[in-house]
């Protein structure tokens, strides 16, 4: 029987973190969207300004009979860093930050243990921001499943194709065939 869990991770473009949870067993839906901000239905191009304080995100509802929070987390190390402020790569700006919302205080807990476990595979501090869970609007919908839509398209080509080859290398027993 499912038993099905929401966790809200937000590090970088939320194309790579969707592109990435879509593919692991256990994971039933990989949706991308907006939260942390003080803006209600923010829009794409009001995020990316940064003026709704809203981070990119996406909410990864998954089955803790197949896969647990700690292993939804310890891939989301492996595919950002979680060590440079508000940026990854050449994407600058506070919706791109590391951030993991809790919805629980089980999962603040865990999200705390698995903060200070990664910490000893990076040489500079983690800047991951934990927070409580803020309320989650799902992104325009020609963001939705974007790599998957576009695998030719440049970004897609050169930033996620990259990562998910990382994920699928660390954790192929993880990834849906």
């Amino acid at each position: 029987m499912a038993i099905l869990e929401k966790a809200l991770l937000g590090g970088g473009c939320f194309w790579c973190i969707e592109a990435v949870y879509n593919r692991v067993i256990g994971v039933h839906s990989a949706l991308s969207g907006y939260a942390g901000g003080a803006r209600p239905n923010p829009s794409y191009e009001q995020v990316c300004t940064g003026v709704s304080g809203h981070a990119e995100v996406v909410e990864i509802i998954f089955d803790t009979s197949v896969i647990s929070y700690e292993e939804i987390l310890a891939i989301f190390w492996e595919i950002h860093n979680p060590t440079t402020l508000n940026a990854q790569g050449a994407d600058k700006g506070t919706q791109y930050r590391s951030v993991i919302y809790y919805v629980d205080e089980k999962q603040k807990e865990q999200a705390l243990a698995s903060i200070e476990d990664a910490q000893k595979s990076f040489k500079d501090t983690i800047v991951t921001e934990l927070s409580p869970l803020p309320e989650f609007f799902t992104a325009e919908h020609y963001h939705q499943n974007y790599y998957s839509e576009h695998p030719t398209q440049g970004y897609c080509h050169a930033v996620i194709a990259p990562k998910l080859e990382k994920f699928m290398k660390k954790f192929g027993d993880k990834v849906k065939q």
